[in-house]
């Protein structure tokens, strides 16, 4: 299996609901590393598994609709806790139909966003 992989970086703000949280029910700041891996079985025409450019561009796209966003004001996002968890697979589904990564012959998609050097969190799907 080969893989490629490119990495932005998100900053927002967001509360959750749940006594889990702690203080986290509270508004906070949230700053996210975000890998964004692609998989395939064998290399395309051209040798490589996924035009690098492309992911990155459509990647930054994406996350720019986000950066710098109160969650808690997304009206998609509405009752939703915005976890790691949640927002690494919204990230992901935007990010392969961005692409047409099954168009384009992947078959996986991971996302991990990396909320610091000791904690992250990784939703990983087949295409």
């Amino acid at each position: 299996m080969f893989s490629v992989t490119v990495r932005d970086h998100l900053m927002v703000a967001h509360s959750f609901r749940g006594e889990v949280f702690g203080p986290a029910r509270r508004l906070h700041g949230a700053t996210f590393v975000v890998d964004a891996t692609l998989r395939r079985p064998e290399l395309d025409d051209d040798g490589i598994v996924v035009d690098i450019g492309l992911v990155t561009r459509e990647l930054g796209a994406l996350v720019a609709e986000l950066n710098y966003r109160n969650l808690d004001e997304v009206p998609e996002f509405a009752g939703v806790n915005t976890s790691t968890e949640f927002l690494a697979r919204v990230i992901a589904d935007r990010l392969v139909e961005r692409i047409d990564a099954r168009g384009r012959g992947l078959t996986g998609v991971s996302v991990t966003l990396h909320e610091s050097h000791v904690a992250w969190a990784t939703y990983e799907r087949d295409l």
